[in-house]
Parts: structure tokens; sequence; C-alpha cells
């Protein structure tokens, strides 16, 4: 969660740094990325044949790498990115190195608030994962689908734990996967272990996993349900009762289970990507009611309203009461909210924020080659080279934008009125 009471929530617009002069200092400059309080702008710079760095408002970090990729500013507003010294990779925070280096890292992934760093790593083609530079004591010879536990604190991932040959096909058939918390795995095997969770209070992780060639379900802590289906997909845990929650499917058609049993009374084409509410009361899930036609539904009703082409980047209110999602219909982009679709439609839309009141729904938005903010289906009247997602202010009332325009970035905080004049 970001910490956004401490930032400057004053009215105004502050141009904060010419990044066009970044191109006639280094020989390249690749995309640039902006801390979440907008006070920080940064992009990876290259400054001779294998040297790379990081140029953070107009100074560049004192060490330089052979290269530099997956530059990220984390949840507190430190600097990461992916980082290579002498042939071998690590995870560099504000310039500085960790001490474990490896043959591969890839996956870098934060906790909510920031604090923790995640990534997953590879040395001797032995895989695991390291956080805050701390390294599974146990590696494997595979691992796939790596996951940060929600407070930060646990990683875990899919591994494979015994060999077999290209032609061995009785040993997979055996079960040679598992998942692994902190690189201690489940003491059952599967024949594939895929994506996971890791519940809230970091003590169990689900997944799905096939069971032979026929039937798929949900392991926790590697003890697979007694219901088997046709196929499933990611779960989820519950926040409040950590009950374990996945679409699964039977008989031809998709529903929605938790621990095992089906608990919405509507079948659909296709159901996936659950989600609970901030406050644990709604469940909401993108289904097909019918072939080829997406939509949302919540507590198991279905939006009146579909798509065809396309429904992604669903998201509540704080409160649960409200969902919005970006929607695809004849190659435009749509906003719908609470099954109202916005009139203005788009040549590429963002997920929705929602204010802290639940309101307000400010989105990204591209148009012509050129970004904007969309603010309750009203367009900001400024057309950006690039713009980062809206950020309201903890009260509601201000929204924090930050644009480039003609290679000038430019961090602005607007009351919501000058969007919706």
């Amino acid at each position: 969660m970001l910490m956004q009471i401490d930032w400057d929530w004053e009215t105004g617009s502050r141009k904060l740094m010419d990044i066009s002069q970044w191109q006639n200092r280094f020989n390249w400059v690749e995309e640039p990325y902006v801390s979440p309080d907008g006070e920080k702008i940064a992009a990876i710079v290259n400054l001779a044949e294998g040297e790379f760095n990081v140029c953070v408002n107009d100074e560049t970090w004192e060490t330089a790498f052979d290269k530099i990729w997956n530059l990220r500013f984390a949840p507190d507003g430190r600097l990461t990115a992916i980082v290579s010294e002498m042939g071998e990779w690590t995870v560099a925070v504000d310039g500085i190195a960790w001490d474990n280096k490896f043959g591969y890292v890839w996956d870098l992934m934060f906790s909510p608030d920031g604090k923790n760093i995640a990534v997953a790593v590879q040395q001797d083609m032995a895989y695991g994962m390291a956080l805050n530079n701390v390294v599974w004591q146990e590696t494997f010879l595979n691992m796939t689908h790596p996951t940060i536990s929600p407070d930060g604190t646990r990683t875990a991932a899919a591994v494979q734990v015994a060999k077999f040959g290209e032609g061995e096909i009785h040993k997979f058939q055996q079960g040679v996967f598992s998942a692994a918390l902190d690189g201690k795995t489940w003491d059952t095997q599967f024949v594939n272990v895929w994506k996971m969770a890791i519940s809230p209070d970091g003590q169990k992780t689900a997944a799905e996993v096939r069971l032979n060639l026929y039937d798929y379900t949900i392991a926790v802590n590697g003890k697979p349900w007694e219901q088997t289906f046709g196929c499933v997909w990611e779960p989820v845990f519950h926040p409040r009762n950590g009950a374990v929650i996945a679409p699964v499917r039977t008989n031809g058609k998709w529903f929605l289970a938790q621990d095992g049993q089906i608990i919405w009374d509507r079948k659909f084409v296709q159901l996936w990507h659950p989600m609970v509410s901030q406050n644990s009361n709604k469940l909401a899930a993108i289904v097909a009611p019918k072939y080829g036609k997406w939509t949302v539904a919540v507590d198991g009703r279905p939006w009146s309203v579909s798509f065809g082409d396309l429904l992604t980047d669903t998201v509540f209110s704080p409160d649960g009461n409200r969902v919005a999602a970006v929607a695809k219909e004849d190659k435009k982009w749509l906003i719908v909210v609470d099954g109202a679709v916005w009139k203005n439609t788009f040549d590429m839309a963002w997920q929705p924020v929602f204010s802290p009141h639940n309101n307000d729904v400010a989105v990204k938005i591209e148009r012509n080659g050129k970004f904007s903010i969309a603010l309750n289906d009203r367009l900001w009247d400024q057309e950006c080279d690039a713009i980062w997602d809206p950020v309201f202010s903890p009260e509601g009332d201000k929204i924090l934008l930050r644009t480039i325009q003609a290679g000038i970035y430019t961090r602005r905080v607007l009351s919501l009125n000058d969007i919706l004049r």
C-alpha cells in the first residue's frame, strides 16, 4: 500500500526534468520510469559498449554494470533493477548490488509496502528464489510460477523434485513436481504443479495440480481436494477465513469452488481471475456466460453487459461495493464500472483506479498515439507523450498526475474539478 500521507499534495505543477537532454549525454536512453510519489524519474542509459547505468533525476548511480534490465520503483520508492556484473546477475537497489550473484535472475517481485524484494534465480542450472538477498537453501532441477506472500515475507514456486528423461513417460506419470515454500517442498508429488498462492498468514500454499493424465484439482499444503475436475485455474486464499477459492471445470462448464465445493449456483463457458474485495465481503470473477462473450460476475451474478473481444483488469473499490474493468469491443477499449459502459472509447486503456471514498474512477488512456487521463468518463484536456497511472490523494479530492510532454517530465497535483470542469 502506497504511503501517500507524507507526499506533497499541494495543488500545482512542477517541471522536474528535461529528459530529452539525456539523449545528448548517453549513447541511448531506455524507457523511463517514475517513482510512486512522482518526485523521481529514472531510465537505463548506455555509457559505452557493455557499460550501462541508471540516470535518476539527472544523476547516475555510482556503479556501472555490464547490463541492466527490469528497472522498477518499489512501492516504497526505492529504485531497483536486475543487473549483470562480470557475467553474473543479481539485484541492485538504489545502485547497490546484492552480495549474492547468480547465473540468471528474473521475476522481480515486491511486497505491497515495498520493503521486501524477491526474485527467481538460477545458478549452475539449479533453481530457487531469493528474498532480500537471502537465497533458498534448497535448489531444484526446474522451477516455474514464483510468487511472494501477501505480506512479502515468504516465497514459493512450483518445482521439479525428481529427474526423468525425455522417454521416461512412466516417471513423469508417477509425479515429479511439487511446490516449495521458502525452499521446503510438499511431501507429495504430482504430474504437474502450476500457479499458486500463499495464505495471508504465510502458513499455507495452494496450487493447481494434475493428478494423472486426466484429473486436475487444487492442493493445499500438498493435500489435494477430494474432488477432481477436468481443469482448474489459479487458486486464491480468502483473506478472512483462509478458504481456498478456484475456478474449476466439470461436465464441460466452469464453476467457482471453495475448498472443493461449488459455491456459485451458475455455470459458465469460462471463469477465471477470481478476486475477493478488500473488506472480504464480496467475490468477483471474469466470466463468459456464452461462448465469446465476456463480463464480470459479482457473487455469482453476471453483469447484463458483455463484450466480444476481451475483458480484463478488474478491480474492486476500497469498500468492496463497486467493480471496474477494462473491456475491448470492435478494436476499441472501453471502461466498465458496475456494469455501465463509459461513453468515451480509447485506443488503449489501463486498469481503473478508485478514489479512497469509492465515488470516483480514474484511468490512464491512449488516443491517436497520445496519452491522458479519464475521470468519471470525462477527459483531461492535456495530451501527453507519456503518462503514468493516476493516484488519488488520501482524502480523495485531488489527483497526482505524472506526465512527459515535449521531453519535460512534470509532476502535477490537480483537484478533481480541474479535470471535470
